[in-house]
């Protein structure tokens, strides 16, 4: 008879262990156990609206103003090397270039025209490469987001159909992604300062990555998933604090006692953790996009503003992260609140 009690006991505990290696099914776990230890009724979550995928790309890609036909005819035949950078973007491939492509040639029009410059004796002709040069420069930070979030790459970096941010995700897993967001932020700079000889060549590995990647979209799922259930426990716990004190005159029990060992053995040791993986990653992936995004402000269609605002910006009213933020800090107040009553205040 023990045995099978112990079978029976060890069959429960690999069956909580497996409870805990996926995000969702770690979550109800929590929920469950926590009513049963406070010995109070379920709080189910609370579902937040709908989560928002990134606008489509016709509402986020910007119409760059293009030169007159003729001009570019024109300069096709002048004996500098602007008539090769200009023959690129009439032929065939270069009137369907990607935004990458798009943006290199803009930069390389912007170079090749200003180097022509000196050898134009025609005024009238002068005239209109400065002007064509102007618009060029001008124009420059739409290429710039047409390259970055008017890309296609983009969508499947925060693609809201990869499920949640993974429990055991290894250390160093957003490395990459954040390695490539500062860099690309450092060429966004430059380029919002005019700064044309910064290098374009790994535009194309970094959005490789970005389409290999769904992680930002994962961290989004997880961020509403995190709030969802920590504001159902903050209610259980709200609920037990409700009813008689815990401990009467400060002094533990055998029922504080239990509440003690799942806070440490559940909260701190389970949930706590894959909080603060979500934290990390979200401080290295969602802040690179922010900055992205931010330094873009200027030219930011407004399709994606609010967009912008919740899943992005840190600080918002209404942004995802501040109410995780929020969430986090509460229900680990009223954890602090309900052991104080026994004097077990972590």
């Amino acid at each position: 008879m023990q045995r099978f009690l112990v079978a029976g006991i060890l069959v429960w505990a690999l069956a909580g262990c497996d409870s805990f290696s996926e995000a969702r099914p770690m979550m109800n776990e929590y929920l469950e156990r926590l009513s049963r230890v406070l010995e109070v009724e379920q709080v189910d979550s609370e579902p937040l609206p709908p989560a928002d995928s990134l606008p489509r790309r016709r509402e986020r890609f910007l119409a760059l103003p293009e030169l007159e036909l003729g001009l570019l005819d024109f300069l096709s035949l002048y004996g500098c090397e602007l008539q090769f950078v200009v023959g690129e973007k009439t032929s065939v491939l270069g009137r369907v270039m990607q935004p990458v492509n798009r943006l290199r040639y803009e930069v390389r029009f912007i170079r090749a025209a200003e180097d022509c410059l000196p050898e134009i004796d025609d005024e009238e002709l002068r005239e209109s490469l400065v002007q064509a040069i102007k618009t060029k420069r001008d124009a420059l930070p739409i290429a710039v987001w047409n390259a970055t979030w008017g890309t296609e790459e983009i969508e499947r970096l925060v693609t809201l159909s990869k499920g949640f941010y993974p429990v055991e995700e290894k250390a160093g897993a957003t490395s990459d992604l954040l390695r490539d967001l500062n860099q690309l932020n450092g060429i966004v700079r430059a380029l919002n300062n005019q700064q044309l000889d910064v290098s374009l060549d790994d535009l194309g590995a970094i959005h490789q990555r970005w389409q290999a990647e769904f992680k930002a979209g994962q961290l989004i799922n997880s961020a509403r998933l995190l709030i969802e259930t920590l504001n159902a426990g903050t209610k259980t716990l709200q609920a037990r604090l409700g009813e008689r004190p815990l401990c009467l005159n400060g002094k533990s029990n055998n029922q504080s006692d239990i509440a003690q060992n799942f806070f440490f053995n559940i909260y701190i040791e389970r949930i706590q953790p894959y909080m603060s993986q979500v934290s990390r990653a979200r401080d290295e992936l969602i802040v690179g996009l922010q900055q992205l995004a931010a330094l873009q402000r200027s030219v930011m269609p407004a399709s994606f503003q609010d967009w912008y605002h919740r899943y992005l910006s840190q600080q918002a009213e209404g942004s995802l992260w501040r109410e995780l933020d929020e969430a986090m800090a509460r229900h680990t107040r009223h954890w602090q609140q309900l052991l104080g009553q026994c004097g077990l205040r972590p």
